[in-house]
């Protein structure tokens, strides 16, 4: 059923799952640049297979190929393969964000934008690309 009028399903969060081949690297990322903490870990051996991170009400899941094949299957797991993904994160400094991210791979430098922001693009160690952004006033969301 769509929506003809008007819809009154509320969504409550949106959180995105990445998949990485191992997501370890990824979450020493965010915890240890960004103060994100770990909710909840899957073990699988001696690697993880999932992991949840939080700060405050934002959240962020990684999930391992290897958990994806056993989780959802080889069809859907080699669609998730295809990736990258891309994230797009306001943040309220982007100089202490530039300096949360040094040593990683940047792949836009620095630049203002017509939309009012000043942005940075990196990698995170998954491979996905992360866009930090902050805006003179704030985002009209």
């Amino acid at each position: 059923m769509r929506c003809k009028e008007k819809c009154t399903v509320n969504v409550k969060k949106i959180t995105p799952v990445l998949f990485a081949q191992e997501i370890e690297a990824c979450a020493k990322f965010w915890v240890e640049r960004f103060g994100f903490q770990k909710t909840a870990e899957v073990p699988d051996g001696d690697k993880l297979a999932f992991i949840m991170l939080q700060k405050g009400n934002l959240e962020l899941m990684y999930q391992s190929y290897a958990s994806a094949d056993k989780d959802v299957g080889t069809t859907i797991s080699q669609v998730v393969r295809k990736g990258p993904t891309f994230l797009y994160v306001e943040v309220d400094n982007l100089e202490e964000t530039i300096k949360a991210v040094e040593g990683t791979e940047v792949v836009m430098p620095k630049r203002k934008t017509f939309y009012g922001s000043t942005e940075i693009g990196i990698k995170d160690p998954a491979g996905h690309y992360v866009t930090f952004a902050e805006f003179a006033v704030p985002a009209q969301h």
